[in-house]
């Protein structure tokens, strides 16, 4: 009988039994490192080594063949390279195996008749029901019941312990380095896992199973690409239900990044734009490298829940008060003095000469008196001005009661409830803040650093946890995609809700010129348009702010004779008002491959390409999404009005956006990629309107209809 697909990962994650093909007696070969974890680690269940050559294998009894297995094993470890990894599948499968990891390379990573050979392997799987992990696998490691099925060198030589992280990656190295570095810090882990390939299992579909798990506090990921985001999207639904953060570090943030990381596994790179926002909209933090990510992963274990960024900081040197508040300047987080009635108590504690604003500088009479660290820190607590803080230990050691400092800091952590981060340089003193629970890092900036990002990934999931984000299925591709000329896009935006500049499509001058007319006399911009190009400024299809009939006329048979000149097509000459308002926007639309519909919002104009300020949204979303976007911009500022300029009508802006948002969420016209630049958007009130368009559309075929 075949198991649900979910199923089947979870018991090849805690199986009863285990096989392992290809089984080496040498503890240092792929076949032979799971053998010797699974016995070191305290693997419960049953064992079986498959080698034709030898009666037992690391002290376990060995088998000719699977066929001589006495029972079909929950999870076989393929150590096998090529076709025999291949034809231990398809024994696997039809035995009827949970899941099988397969451990060798060769497959999609190796070039297109190997890929053919990895999609033949997986077809042959899914017919039994049979999950696969990898090809090109580490392998999995749950440390909570000693299913260590990976050949990771890590393992030997940091030793694990059980802990609240779970690490998946679709990289064996990405899998173990946060593990060792987290390790080093103390901190246990329960999962590394290591997808390979992904060639059925993703990374992102063990996250769903991963989440489950009730004994983590943190989840980390490792992406290289992100083929299946609809999963990716379920686990952060999942870990948010839970209360379970997710933090994401995703390679291929550069052009040169992504290149590398189509050659290392097989994955095409992401977008890296539309990755954020995707993070963004489901709760996931996106660490920006390794440091940050392990810097940043105690905090989540202590069980705050932050209600702010405003920063309180403590320090017996005045240089390190100096720097902390730079670091949080830098951060984004405010330092406000603390109230007339701490301050006050303060200066009743601390000689005359300390500071007791914020940050709260000690002095060198700690060294005479370490009683006053202890007396200073209640007041504070008491204070409403903060909602994390840092304590800077600059120098410590003979002459300084340390144990009483860190249990005062305890006791000051317990009583707040709040965030606490300890910067210390000194090993001797950091270890015994450490002892007592604290969370310690060398220098100010790494604790102001990581105390910034996990203010930020809290901020992001309370706004994350106020509505649902949707869970988008795989996109479907219109087939046959074609481009509609200006006058086509203009009247489909119409349909769709989009206000439009006021214009006519014109055949002849005289056309033309009772369309100047028509619009009132006012300036207006004639257009060619074409279904052959959207480049019409480079091929003189458009003329600006013509003001007179005969201007009209002119520039209407220019275009036309710069059509025929370039060979284009045209459908008719628009003649359309030219807009008024404050600032020329954009929005753009596309359906990405992968994510399905995307949006940006931002600075428009003709400079768009060459200094782009744009933010990314991901359909459907409400016109409070689409205003937090715009804050987001550098041109921001301008938005709400400066040097007495009003403020631009971002309702209007919003609604538009909006209207658009829902057309490619529903994708009910057929709309690849769409680009409205400029928006001429008005002063508050005024509303805004657009002016130029550019459409593709195509059809979804029967195929493609077949994918959902």
């Amino acid at each position: 009988m075949k198991l649900d697909p979910r199923a089947a990962i979870r018991k090849g994650l805690a199986p009863r039994s285990i096989a392992v093909i290809d089984a080496s007696d040498n503890p240092h070969k792929i076949g032979g490192r799971p053998l010797a974890y699974l016995s070191r680690f305290g693997f419960q269940g049953k064992v079986y080594a498959i080698n034709p050559q030898r009666a037992q294998v690391q002290g376990f009894a060995s088998f000719a063949s699977f066929s001589a297995l006495p029972e079909v094993p929950d999870l076989v470890i393929i150590a096998l390279p090529g076709e025999l990894a291949v034809t231990a599948v398809s024994e696997c499968a039809a035995a009827g195996v949970a899941m099988c990891i397969i451990m060798s390379s060769g497959f999609s990573e190796s070039g297109e008749a190997a890929r053919l050979q990895e999609e033949n392997m997986v077809a042959c799987a899914r017919v039994a029901g049979m999950r696969l992990v990898g090809p090109n696998s580490q392998g999995l490691a749950n440390f909570s019941n000693g299913a260590v099925a990976s050949f990771s060198t890590m393992f030997t030589e940091v030793d694990p312990a059980d802990g609240p992280v779970g690490i998946v990656s679709q990289s064996g190295a990405m899998a173990v380095i946060p593990y060792g570095l987290l390790r080093g810090r103390g901190i246990g882990v329960r999962h590394s896992h290591a997808t390979g390939n992904d060639c059925d299992v993703t990374v992102c579909e063990l996250a769903t199973v991963i989440a489950e798990d009730p004994g983590l506090k943190l989840l980390i990921l490792y992406l290289e690409g992100i083929p299946d985001p609809w999963h990716l999207a379920e686990a952060a639904a999942i870990a948010r239900a839970r209360k379970l953060p997710v933090i994401a570090l995703k390679s291929g943030r550069t052009p040169a990044g992504q290149m590398a990381a189509m050659s290392h596994t097989g994955s095409l790179a992401n977008e890296d734009r539309v990755v954020d926002a995707f993070f963004e909209e489901h709760g996931i933090w996106r660490a920006k490298s390794m440091a940050d990510l392990v810097d940043t992963a105690p905090l989540y274990l202590q069980g705050w829940k932050p209600k702010g960024r405003r920063l309180v900081a403590i320090s017996n040197s005045g240089a390190v008060c100096v720097m902390t508040a730079d670091a949080a300047t830098r951060a984004g987080m405010p330092m406000e003095a603390l109230s007339a009635q701490t301050q006050s108590e303060l200066k009743s504690i601390l000689p005359g000469f300390a500071t007791t604003t914020n940050p709260v500088d000690i002095t060198a009479a700690l060294l005479s008196n370490s009683g006053l660290f202890g007396a200073i820190l209640p007041p504070i607590a008491r204070d409403p001005a903060a909602d994390a803080f840092l304590i800077g230990v600059a120098v410590a050691g003979a002459g300084y009661d340390v144990e009483r400092f860190a249990a005062d800091a305890q006791s000051f952590a317990t009583q707040t409830g709040k965030p606490l981060v300890v910067a210390s340089s000194q090993d001797n003193v950091a270890q015994r803040f450490k002892n007592n629970g604290l969370v310690v890092y060398p220098t100010e900036g790494e604790a102001v650093n990581a105390l910034s990002n996990f203010l930020s990934h809290a901020s992001l999931l309370e706004h994350t946890g106020t509505r649902q984000p949707v869970i988008q299925p795989l996109p479907l591709l219109p087939d046959d995609v074609h481009m509609l000329d200006e006058a086509d896009s203009m009247k489909l935006l119409k349909q769709l809700g989009v206000d439009t500049v006021a214009h006519a499509i014109c055949h002849d001058v005289q056309q033309a010129v009772a369309a100047f007319k028509t619009l009132g006399g006012r300036p207006v911009a004639v257009k060619g348009c074409s279904s052959q190009t959207s480049h019409k400024f480079e091929y003189g299809l458009v003329a600006l702010n013509l003001r007179s009939g005969d201007d009209v006329a002119k520039a209407f048979e220019e275009i036309t004779r710069n059509a025929r000149k370039h060979g284009l097509a045209l459908s008719g000459v628009m003649v359309a008002a030219m807009a008024e308002g404050e600032r020329e926007l954009m929005i753009g639309a596309k359906i990405d491959p992968v994510f399905g519909p995307v949006m940006l919002v931002g600075d428009g104009g003709k400079y768009v390409e060459a200094m782009p300020d744009m933010q990314v949204l991901l359909p459907p979303f409400n016109t409070t999404q689409v205003k937090t976007a715009l804050n987001k911009l550098r041109i921001a500022p301008l938005l709400h009005g400066v040097r007495g300029d009003p403020p631009m009508d971002m309702d209007a802006f919003a609604r538009m956006a909006v209207a658009v948002g829902d057309c490619m969420a529903a994708g009910t016209h057929g709309i690849t990629q769409l680009d409205i630049n400029p928006v001429i958007t008005g002063a508050a009130g005024q509303g805004c309107v657009a002016v130029d368009a550019v459409v593709y559309r195509g059809q979804i075929s029967t195929a493609q209809q077949d994918k959902t």
